[in-house]
């Protein structure tokens, strides 16, 4: 990660045990044990609140960190959870798998770890299209 900004785990877990993932006490605590596990430092406590209808209502958790974030949002209807860490102090994948079955027990986990703004890679596309916006803007002004 020496010429990225940093890292960011996207994380989709199915059928996670339904009493685990809509009890707060267990999503707070995760989230406490996970910033200790991966060695981050916490700014604030746990923010986990339920919320959402339908097939989307479950609690939702923020942590803001030091180095950036972790979120998450638990389904109550199908029991699947969405969780993201994002941080520019690198931290190990394996860790934080371990982390999510120890309190979710998901039948089945899609982890996809992202590079975030890494110097290395061609954005000259991504350069003309904000040049040409700025042109834009200015043009507008």
């Amino acid at each position: 990660m020496k010429h990225a900004w940093g890292q960011h785990l996207v994380m989709d877990l199915r059928s996670c045990v339904p009493s685990l993932i809509s009890c707060p006490k267990n999503v707070t605590e995760f989230s406490r044990v996970l910033v200790d596990k991966i060695d981050m430092k916490p700014y604030g406590t746990p923010w986990v609140q339920r919320f959402g209808s339908g097939n989307k209502a479950g609690l939702t958790l923020v942590q803001l960190i030091e180095t950036s974030n972790i979120c998450g949002h638990f389904c109550d209807d199908s029991g699947d959870a969405y969780i993201d860490i994002f941080s520019c102090k690198e931290f190990h994948q394996k860790e934080v798998e371990d982390v999510v079955h120890q309190f979710f027990w998901p039948t089945s986990m899609t982890c996809r770890m992202l590079t975030r703004g890494d110097a290395r890679a061609d954005h000259r596309g991504e350069a003309s299209f904000a040049m040409e916006g700025i042109a834009k803007a200015a043009e507008l002004r």
